[in-house]
Parts: structure tokens; sequence; C-alpha cells
């Protein structure tokens, strides 16, 4: 069943450019023998960006760039679309990092760019993760400052990270789909075969979601987006851009206007919770000297059951990220037998789509 679906989702789903728009070699100016810092030889070089080749659990190498922002109040990992690669998005990366404040992660999906190995639904599960594997071994990101963010295909591995990782910062889908299939056809249905099942899991998302989708998107009607909405447990104000289409959103100047509100009341929500931390621990340890009195432990005693407790619970290290067999079984038990939104495309239109060998930007 594995090999339909993912022969299914490379049918589909999955457009790299070719050749790739970048390549990736050493600096040798070291006399380090090939084994010098990685760069793009397309791209400015930038002593701020730095190029990475990470191993993943399935046996490929992807190309992943980190760009960093010397006042940063998050860190922003970027899931893009079907059809560009990381020498495409390389200038909005940059920018995105210069107007939100933040630092970014983008890679490149198995079989795009310079990443060996082929695009596949469980390779990108796996891409994904090497690269939030990447951020917090050798950035040291922790969960709370990590922001997600998937364009149109991207939202796929984006949403499954996302409902394995209760403590995020937030979560951007940017044109997303519901799923694969229903890209497509009308179904009213989750199918086994189905590929990037966002509407099964977004409700397990437990951070804030920010959805922002073209009312006139040609590729991913704007229903999806808004169905998704309709599904999240801890929603922010959606961004639904008048006469945006699925590649231009980033034109609109209430783009990135709506971008920077999310990603900034994020950070103040991040502090509010820092600070109410640090000030319910003194209220814990401050007591009246009449209460004290009353409720003093014996000389001889290790405390109280609750001081116990505590003490435990902040020498526990974080929760572990869900598992995925953990959160396939969430998965069956969440499914609802909701309405789903009527396809913007018939049967006909598809069938054009495939015999004009154009494919799909997702």
């Amino acid at each position: 069943m594995g090999g339909v679906t993912s022969s299914i989702a490379a049918k589909f789903a999955f457009f790299p450019p070719t050749p790739p728009s970048y390549t990736v070699v050493a600096d040798d100016s070291s006399g380090g023998g090939g084994g010098g810092k990685l760069y793009m030889p397309e791209l400015p070089r930038r002593d701020d960006v730095d190029v990475l080749k990470l191993s993943t659990r399935r046996g490929n190498e992807i190309v992943a760039v980190h760009i960093k922002h010397r006042r940063a109040t998050a860190t922003l990992l970027y899931s893009h679309g079907n059809a560009a690669d990381l020498g495409q998005m390389y200038e909005l990366f940059v920018e995105l990092s210069n107007r939100l404040r933040v630092n970014l992660m983008g890679y490149d999906y198995s079989g795009y760019g310079r990443s060996s190995g082929k695009p596949t639904e469980c390779n990108t599960y796996a891409d994904i993760d090497a690269a939030y594997n990447c951020l917090r071994e050798q950035y040291g990101v922790k969960d709370e400052d990590l922001i997600l963010y998937g364009q149109s295909v991207g939202s796929g591995p984006t949403v499954d990270l996302a409902s394995r990782l209760p403590n995020l910062r937030g979560v951007v889908l940017h044109s997303p789909l519901l799923s694969g299939m229903r890209v497509l056809y009308q179904v009213k249905r989750t199918y086994w075969f189905d590929i990037y099942k966002n509407i099964d899991k977004i409700g397990l998302v437990k951070c804030p979601v920010l959805i922002i989708h073209g009312t006139a998107d040609e590729v991913v009607d704007c229903s999806h987006g808004r169905q998704l909405w309709d599904l999240c447990k801890n929603k922010y104000e959606p961004l639904w851009i008048t006469g945006g289409g699925h590649c231009n959103l980033e034109l609109y100047p209430e783009f990135i206007k709506h971008l920077k509100k999310f990603v900034v009341s994020l950070g103040k929500s991040a502090k509010a919770a820092a600070t109410v931390a640090a000030n319910a621990e003194p209220d814990k340890t401050t007591v009246s000297s009449e209460a004290e009195s009353k409720n003093k432990a014996p000389p001889d005693t290790p405390g109280t059951a609750e001081d116990t407790f505590e003490l435990v619970a902040a020498e526990l290290p974080p929760p572990p990220q869900m598992s995925r067999n953990s959160l396939d079984s969430r998965l069956e038990k969440s499914k609802k037998s909701s309405k789903h939104e009527k396809s913007r495309m018939s049967i006909d239109r598809v069938d054009r789509f495939i015999r004009r060998k154009r494919g799909l930007v997702w």
C-alpha cells in the first residue's frame, strides 16, 4: 500500500525544478581538502548564512540553509511548495528573516535541488524531522521558540510535525491543502491512498495557527484554507487575501503585515508565560509566619508530598515529541464524519491539467 501511495504522491504532488537552481561546494580556501564551509556559488555569500547537508532517517541527504538574525525573537522552519528549490526561495527567506526578525531554516525535500533520493510523502516527513533535529541539536532551538511554516504542499510535513509537538510557539499555513486527493477530486472521506491528510491531523495541533490563503487561488481552492481554519483548536485571525492566487501572496502588502503581527503576538504570549512562571516560584515559597508555623514539617521529614512532587517535576526532562505510532492511534480516534468542501475543479478540468503535462504547483 505504501508503494501505491508514494506513486500517487510522485505523480500529482512533486515537480522539482530541473535542473536545480543551485550547486553546493565546499570552501577550500583554508586548504582543508574539501572539508571547508559549504556555500552556494550562485547566491551571494553571507556570514550569517549556513549551508548544511543533513542525513534523514530514511537514508537520504538533504540540503538546508540557516539564516541568522542578530536580534532574532524566534526561529522559523520553512517547508516550501512543490515546484521550487532552495535557490529559488533564498531571496524570500532572507526577506522574511529581516522583516520578521527571526532566524530561518529552509530545506529541500529529498529529490529536490541537491538533496539525494526521491520525493515521496514519507520522505518529506523524514526531511522535516531532520531539519527540526538540526535546529534542536546544532542551534539549541527550543520548541517554545519555534514557528513552523508550510507553503502549499509544505503544509503536509508542517502539520504532521506540528501534530507531534505540543509546545511549539506557532504554525503558519500558506495556501494549505486539506489533502492531496481533495485538491483534485470531490471526496467526502479520507481514503487510505490519500496523501498529506491535513484534514485529519490539524485538530491535533495545540499551538496557535495562522492560515493565509488567496480567494482566487486557481490550484488549491480557498475553501481548503477555510475548512482547516474551522478545524483548528487554537485559531489565530486568518488572512484571506482578496484576489490572491496560489503563487503571488507575498506580493500583497497585507501578507507581510499580518504575518509580522502574528509573530509579534506569539512573542508577547511567550514573554507573558515566562513572566507568570517566574512570578509563580516566589509565591510557592513565600508563606506567612503563622501559616509556616502551622504547616511546618517535623525536623527529620523531607518535606510535604507536594514539595517532593514539585522537586521531582522540576528535574524531569522536557516531554519527548510524540512518536509516529502514537500519532497514528490518535488520528484513528479523532476522525470525524464532518462535511467536506466541494472541489473547485471538475474531473474534466483535472484531466486537462494532466494531459497538458504541466505540474500542479502546490
